[in-house]
């Protein structure tokens, strides 16, 4: 029996995180000053992408790529069902609609084959998507190169939700190189792969979406003297040239990001050596494992490890197995379609049925840098006794 619970996730935070956030706080500015351009930079070359903009949230980079690249009223936007519900929610916050398209069982991303049918019917009712949301679900990649190929006669734009994502690879480079999209969304949440506490990044390879990104950031005002309307102004001058929001980062984040930065393939390095064990362990247990993609060309960062249980009625039983014996499993995700205020516009359980059987199968393992061997072991014994004694027993 453990002494403590065993988080699904977790973040990490060295001496030399808590002592750059400190430096900050004692001689920096709090906000507004040079870590975050210094932790944009920093992103922009691990990834190798031109535009890095810094924001409060990953919800914030989904609004803001979508707002960006011009989401309105009357347009659509479509994502997978199976991701947290801002993958959606960011259309919506431009007064778009929603449409999902239903996940491939064998990567557990929006199925590649399903999205081009869908097409194939959007096109021939005059209502297809100005914007595709591809979910990286897990840490594992959508092949973008196909996505690419398959929307590339529609006029599509893709935003990659990379939120799972950053440190993983596909054909050669970083998530987030966007070869083959618009924008790449990441998220540095404290379970993410690294962590400003709450924040998040819109990179792209565009410079007019950047340009747009960053001036939304902040009130939509603009205060390069090239761009403003009334050229001959004194040096504090700015205009707000549109609608935008306050979707800043502090530097107090940043300080902690850029530190984290520095150990992001480690932690990505012991996140798949985690996976590894976990693969090898649970073999032979009435589980399906998580999907490794197309190694060594698509190789997940490994932001969960998820199983699917053979015997869907037995998750239940799990799940409060575990978390009585001090492991904190979880469920990823509750299809958003499933979702009240979802159903409300009209989505109905049943039509996305790929979706809906991973749900009511799946379990998320506890996995971050800072899990030990042995307690790793403990939860794949209890796992292991679960099967072998709970699970045959008529009273779980």
């Amino acid at each position: 029996m453990t002494t403590k619970l065993i988080p699904y996730g977790r973040h990490s935070i060295s001496d030399d995180d808590i002592a750059a956030v400190v430096e900050v706080m004692k001689h920096g500015n709090l906000t507004q000053g040079d870590r975050v351009p210094v932790l944009e930079r920093a992103l922009s070359e691990y990834v190798n992408a031109p535009y890095v903009t810094l924001v409060n949230s990953a919800t914030s980079a989904l609004h803001l790529a979508c707002k960006a690249l011009g989401v309105a009223s009357g347009d659509l936007v479509w994502t997978s069902p199976v991701s947290f519900v801002a993958s959606a929610n960011c259309a919506r916050y431009c007064g778009a609609d929603v449409d999902f398209v239903d996940i491939d069982p064998k990567t557990l991303n929006l199925s590649l084959d399903g999205l081009q049918e869908k097409l194939l019917q959007a096109r021939s009712k005059g209502r297809l998507p100005k914007v595709i949301v591809c979910v990286h679900f897990a840490g594992l990649t959508v092949d973008m190169r196909r996505l690419r190929l398959l929307t590339a006669e529609y006029d599509i734009a893709l935003v990659e939700d990379a939120s799972h994502a950053l440190g993983a690879d596909y054909e050669g480079e970083k998530v987030g190189a966007g070869r083959y999209s618009d924008a790449v969304v990441f998220s540095f949440h404290p379970v993410k792969m690294i962590t400003t506490a709450e924040g998040g990044a819109v990179v792209t390879r565009n410079e007019t979406l950047h340009t747009r990104v960053r001036r939304l950031r902040s009130h939509g005002i603009e205060r390069d003297m090239l761009k403003i309307e009334n050229k001959e102004q004194p040096p504090w001058y700015y205009e707000q040239v549109e609608l935008g929001f306050n979707f800043r980062l502090s530097d107090m984040q940043a300080a902690l990001g850029l530190s984290q930065l520095q150990r992001l393939d480690k932690m990505v390095a012991r996140r798949r050596q985690l996976a590894t064990q976990y693969d090898h362990s649970l073999q032979g247990l009435p589980l399906v494992l998580p999907p490794r993609g197309n190694e060594p060309e698509t190789s997940s960062c490994w932001h969960l490890y998820l199983i699917r249980l053979e015997e869907p009625e037995l998750r239940l039983a799990l799940y409060q197995y575990l978390h009585k014996h001090d492991i904190g499993v979880q469920v990823h995700y509750i299809p958003i379609h499933f979702q009240p205020d979802y159903r409300q516009l009209g989505f109905e359980y049943g039509q996305f049925p790929q979706s809906e059987d991973y749900y009511e199968r799946c379990l998320t393992l506890p996995l971050y840098p800072d899990l030990t061997d042995a307690e790793q072991m403990y939860v794949v014994e209890r796992i292991t006794h679960f099967f072998k004694t709970v699970a045959r027993s008529d009273s779980p």
